[in-house]
């Protein structure tokens, strides 16, 4: 496979970022925001303790963004890891 013949046409097909970026909402994960507005709104209109809904939300918000920066797929990778994490204990 080490020859230097040239590529047909039409062989190599331009990969678009939309196609291998993660898919974020407000800077997180879809996944990990909406679980983090789900429980905010059990707090602020279940709970009717609306002071630590939008703290729970904003702060939680904040960690997930955080996270996301440092590993889009901090979320997956998580989930994951709690899922096999018994199989691998030392």
């Amino acid at each position: 496979m080490a020859d230097n013949r040239p590529l047909p046409p039409g062989y190599s097909v331009p990969v678009h970022r939309s196609l291998t970026a993660p898919i974020l909402l407000a800077g997180a994960p879809r996944l990990a925001t909406i679980v983090n507005g789900t429980l905010a709104a059990a707090l602020g209109i279940g709970l009717q303790l609306w002071g630590v809904g939008l703290v729970f939300w904003i702060v939680g918000q904040g960690i997930c963004v955080f996270a996301a920066r440092r590993d889009p797929q901090f979320a997956d990778v998580l989930i994951r890891h709690i899922r096999t994490r018994g199989y691998y204990a030392c």
